[in-house]
């Protein structure tokens, strides 16, 4: 079924208050008392795990079900995904799942024939038709006590790591490991809604606007080879070639090599991989 479309939509002030305030604090790291080594690596740091989190937890693992495993590494990388307050599990693949199944059309949550701002932060400013619709797409994991968890202590779970980091390194990492990595996190991942639709090359028919770009894959470890995950969405490989460097699928693949991972699902026909 389509999802039905206004032509005006209500705005947000929730979601345009909740990214307001995360933006203007970060800007607090331009205060050179707030600026430590230590602060940028812890920044880093959480970075790269919150990245993991959204690549191999919230999208190849459990929107794509692209490969299986045991539920308490499941938890875990949900859990690191959670980290990137990017909305609730739940939520997030809900939205994933509409993305894919109306790439670049009106039902698109992102469609990005609406133009880049849209696709990459626009679309979130408003209330969109799909949030109704979320919950027919997520019956798999809507009743998981584990997802139901970090859906609703999204926040509580960033304020307790805002309180630890307080303690070990006061405000300089709190600004840097919460904030800033927010603000890192949100606009990377939102590059492979909007850059990856517009900016590189096409290696398969995708039926959609979906570029491969080697620079969203290099800050989201993999993600940005968006045409061949739109070609092959069920892959748990998004770089096919051997200069698409795809880091998450490294990390999918040591946990198969460690036994942690089973029926991964790779290209079958169409490509040959490097």
């Amino acid at each position: 079924m389509t999802i039905a479309r206004t032509e005006k939509l209500p705005l947000s002030w929730g979601v345009i208050f909740y990214m307001a305030t995360i933006h203007l604090v970060a800007l607090l790291a331009l205060i050179p008392s707030n600026f430590s080594w230590g602060a940028v690596g812890v920044g880093f740091a959480l970075y790269c795990i919150t990245e993991w989190g959204i690549t191999v937890g919230f999208h190849r693992l459990a929107t794509h079900c692209s490969f299986e495993t045991t539920k308490p590494v499941e938890y875990f990388f949900i859990f690191l995904g959670t980290l990137a307050c990017q909305g609730g599990p739940i939520d997030w693949i809900g939205l994933h799942r509409i993305h894919h199944k109306y790439s670049d059309t009106v039902s698109d949550p992102h469609d990005s024939n609406k133009g880049f701002l849209w696709s990459h932060l626009g679309w979130m400013l408003y209330e969109s038709p799909a949030n109704k619709e979320v919950h027919r797409y997520v019956k798999d994991v809507a009743q998981d006590p584990f997802y139901q968890f970090c859906q609703k202590f999204m926040i509580p779970i960033q304020v307790i790591l805002g309180l630890i980091l307080l303690y070990i390194g006061g405000w300089p990492f709190v600004i840097w490991g919460i904030f800033v990595r927010l603000v890192v996190v949100f606009h990377c991942t939102w590059l492979v809604n909007s850059a990856t639709h517009k900016f590189g090359y096409q290696t398969h028919e995708s039926n959609d606007n979906s570029r491969n770009c080697w620079w969203v894959a290099l800050l989201t470890f993999g993600e940005g080879w968006h045409n061949n995950h739109h070609a092959f969405q069920y892959s748990a490989r998004h770089g096919l070639q051997w200069w698409e460097i795809d880091i998450t699928w490294m990390i999918i693949r040591s946990l198969q090599l460690l036994g942690l991972a089973k029926n991964v699902k790779l290209p079958t026909t169409g490509v040959k991989q490097a």
